[in-house]
């Protein structure tokens, strides 16, 4: 595996899964100029998924003509309560991605089981006569190599995922600005798995889009070099995710390979300086006890996900991530399974103060929160995000 991957959510032409004759020339030839690029910088492997859009088509059209005698080709089927539905997914993947020759049936060296975010998610994968023994039967027949899965679980279930000893590899959400997955991290290797982290870039902050104030805290480097250090320095980590729109997306992060060798040298002074802006924006007392005693958004009235919002608070008092916390918030209440709970809108809505402070008896600023919140979603929200168009 090489330690850039090429990301297939941001260079397709479209989220809905156009037929072939929609999509353009112009979409293709782009594509066609990343993965030349992609090949000749070393990034060999390549993941998509079956809701990606056309990624899968778009892909399946080219990677015949695109030379690249060290590719690796992943994809990801999400599961399904019935694993023919699961299967029917899985037959049109191979399909889109052109392998589907009965003659020369082709194959896909990394299948990943998709979003394996609640309990019943990992049941219908494992249980007898689930979605993996259509995995492990598309093995045998040598159309699949290895099987990880995709999550944006709570830790308790990645957790459960992995000590299922079922999976080579886990992609999962681990950067600078979220590490509470770091115990996922720890026991994949443990169990020799593969840790490939997903969007290190966008949901990793939009570093795409960065503020003044993160740019600044950076230096020398741009965020998205750092980032990429920060992942890759980390001997638990395998491989990111660069999910490029077009062949320039590459570039900050073919810098940061260049200078993984200089990591111990290049992050120990931008870390001290993001982690001292952090205490003079938020103070010692808050950073030591924010996230104690917060109830669960399950267990919280109108399921305000408190954890996420106060951590978004934290992201834009301490480094200005306005954009980045802007489309999280949107997407608290939008984004099913993958974006759990809901934001503060509610607040002085459906959802009184009083109802709120009910539950938070055991924070140590439960006086506060309240009006962190309202000043939260005055800056933040009014506009709902659309998660993308994954089940």
């Amino acid at each position: 595996m090489p330690v850039l991957s090429l990301g297939g959510m941001r260079f397709q032409q479209s989220w809905s899964d156009l037929p072939a004759d929609a999509i353009t020339a112009a979409s293709q030839a782009n594509l066609r100029a990343t993965l030349e690029t992609a090949a000749a910088a070393g990034l060999h492997h390549i993941e998509t998924a079956r809701h990606y859009g056309t990624s899968e088509r778009q892909l399946g059209d080219l990677l015949g003509s695109v030379s690249d005698p060290h590719r690796l080709l992943q994809t990801k089927v999400p599961p399904a309560e019935d694993p023919a539905a699961f299967e029917a997914e899985l037959e049109r993947s191979f399909r889109r991605l052109g392998l589907d020759d009965p003659h020369s049936p082709g194959r896909i060296d990394l299948l990943a089981v998709h979003g394996i975010n609640l309990p019943e998610h990992l049941d219908q994968t494992l249980r007898p006569g689930g979605c993996l023994e259509v995995v492990r039967r598309w093995q045998q027949q040598g159309r699949i190599g290895s099987v990880g899965f995709s999550t944006h679980a709570p830790l308790p279930l990645i957790l459960a995922a992995i000590e299922s000893d079922q999976f080579d590899y886990v992609n999962l959400h681990w950067y600078f600005i979220r590490q509470d997955n770091r115990p996922a991290i720890d026991r994949a290797r443990a169990h020799d798995m593969g840790v490939f982290v997903i969007s290190p870039t966008d949901k990793g902050g939009h570093l795409h889009s960065p503020s003044p104030r993160l740019l600044e805290l950076c230096e020398p480097l741009h965020p998205i070099v750092f980032n990429d250090l920060f992942c890759l320095a980390d001997p638990g980590v395998h491989t990111i995710s660069v999910g490029a729109a077009g062949p320039a997306d590459l570039d900050l992060h073919l810098e940061a390979v260049q200078l993984l060798p200089r990591a111990g040298e290049l992050l120990p002074p931008i870390l001290e300086r993001l982690q001292a802006a952090r205490r003079e924006r938020l103070g010692a007392a808050w950073l030591a006890t924010a996230f104690q005693g917060l109830p669960d958004w399950t267990h919280t009235p109108g399921q305000i996900n408190l954890p996420v919002l106060l951590w978004l608070y934290e992201l834009l008092e301490a480094w200005d991530l306005e954009s980045f916390a802007r489309a999280r918030y949107g997407l608290l209440g939008n984004g099913s399974h993958w974006f759990p709970g809901e934001n503060a809108d509610q607040l002085d809505h459906a959802v009184s103060e009083q109802e709120l402070q009910a539950v938070l008896g055991k924070s140590p600023w439960a006086a506060r929160i309240p009006e962190l919140l309202r000043q939260l979603r005055h800056r933040v929200g009014g506009q709902p995000t659309k998660r993308l168009a994954v089940p």
